[in-house]
C-alpha cells in the first residue's frame, strides 16, 4: 500500500511508520520537521504544518491515510480539502478512550454513549475539552472521508519513545528500588497498550479493509497492582516494596494526579479503564506482557510535576505515622 501518515516521527506515528516500512509498504510521513526529521530514511518526508498550509499534498494520492495528530475537527476538514475526493484512500483516525460519556459500565463496548459534542468547537485543549474534541474529530472523519473510516480508541499507550513518560515514570522509579509509594488502591482498574502492538494491529486493520470504531487496550481485568507488580518483576532490585497510600491522604497532602502518573481521581478516567477489547482481539490485536514493555524503556529526565525522592519519603513517613 501507499500510506500517508499525518505525523510519523513521534511515538505512535513513528512505530506505525516502522511497522509499515518493515512490511514493505510505501510510506510518506508529513510533519513539521521539528522532531525526528532524521528518522525513517526509507520513508518519503513531506515538511508542512497541518495548521497552516497543506498544499504539498495536492495532486498526490494514497491507498490509506493514518492520522495520529488530529486534535481539532478543523484539522481533518483541512486535510480532506487539501487531498481532494478519494486521494486519502482508507482513512484511519487515532482517537481516544476519552470520547465516552460517564458512567461507562465495566466491559463497555464501542457502542457505549459518547460525550455530548454538539456545541462549538473548542480552540484549546484542556482536561474539559479533550474528550469532546475527539468526539467531534470522529464525527468530522466520517463526514469528510465517508462512513467506512477506521476509528482507533486507545487507552494509555506505553512503550519506547513515549514522550509523555507516564508509564516510564514507574519503570524508572521501581528500578531505583526501596519503598515505593503506590497511589490509591491496587484494585483500581487500568488498561494500557504498547505502541508497537498498536502499530502492528492498525496496519493489519488496513490490510483487512476494516472499518468502524475499535478499542485498543489490554484485556481486563488489569489493575494498578497488576501493572506495578509486572513492572517490578522486570526492573526492580531485590527488596523493593510497594506501599499503597490512600488517595484521601494524598489529596489532603496536596498531591495532584500528575505527581503520580497513570493515577487519577477523575471518575470518568477510571470508568474508561475497563473497556472491552474483544472487537480488536478478533481482528488480530496481540498484546505483549507489561513486563516486556518495561524492559524496553530507556532512562529519561524525571518529569517536573512528579514527586521528588524527598517528597515521596516525607509522604511515606507521614503515612506510617498517621
Amino acid at each position: 500500500m501507499r500510506i500517508l501518515i499525518m505525523g510519523g516521527t513521534r511515538f505512535v506515528g513513528y512505530h506505525f511508520a516502522r511497522a509499515a516500512l518493515a512490511a514493505g509498504h510505501d510510506v510518506t510521513v508529513l510533519h513539521r520537521g521539528r522532531s525526528g526529521a532524521h528518522l525513517l530514511p526509507d520513508a518519503t518526508h513531506l515538511i508542512a504544518d497541518r495548521d497552516a498550509d497543506l498544499s504539498v499534498l495536492r495532486g498526490l494520492a494514497w491507498d490509506a491515510t493514518v492520522d495520529v495528530s488530529a486534535y481539532f475537527p478543523r484539522q481533518i476538514r483541512q486535510l480532506a480539502a487539501a487531498l481532494g475526493p478519494g486521494a486519502a484512500g482508507r482513512y484511519l483516525l487515532v482517537s481516544s478512550m476519552a470520547v465516552y460519556d460517564t458512567p461507562a459500565a465495566p466491559g463497555f463496548t464501542e457502542r457505549s454513549p459518547l460525550l455530548p459534542a454538539d456545541g462549538p468547537e473548542a480552540e484549546t485543549i484542556t482536561a474539559a475539552t479533550y474528550g469532546v474534541l475527539k468526539v467531534q474529530c470522529e464525527r468530522e472523519a466520517r463526514e469528510s472521508f465517508g462512513p467506512d473510516v477506521l476509528l482507533v480508541r486507545p487507552t494509555y499507550v506505553i512503550g519506547p519513545e513515549d514522550y509523555t513518560h507516564r508509564f516510564d515514570h514507574w519503570v524508572q522509579r521501581l528500578a531505583r528500588g526501596g519503598e515505593v509509594l503506590a497511589p490509591g488502591r491496587p484494585d483500581t482498574p487500568i488498561q494500557v497498550i504498547d505502541a508497537r502492538d498498536l502499530a502492528d494491529w492498525m496496519l493489519g486493520l488496513l490490510d483487512q479493509g476494516a472499518s468502524g470504531p475499535f478499542h485498543a487496550a489490554t484485556p481486563p481485568p488489569l489493575n494498578m497492582g497488576d501493572l506495578l507488580d509486572a513492572v517490578a518483576s522486570a526492573v526492580a532490585p531485590p527488596g523493593t516494596t510497594l506501599t499503597w497510600v490512600d488517595e484521601d491522604f494524598l489529596g489532603a497532602a496536596g498531591v495532584q494526579d500528575q505527581a503520580l502518573p497513570l493515577w487519577s481521581t477523575n471518575p470518568l478516567i477510571r470508568a474508561t479503564g475497563t473497556a472491552d477489547p474483544s472487537a480488536a482481539l478478533a481482528t488480530g490485536l496481540k498484546v505483549r506482557p507489561v513486563a516486556d514493555s518495561a524492559r524496553d524503556i530507556r532512562p529519561f529526565d524525571p518529569l517536573p510535576q512528579t514527586l521528588t525522592p524527598d517528597q515521596e519519603a516525607e509522604l511515606l513517613t507521614a503515612w506510617h505515622q498517621r
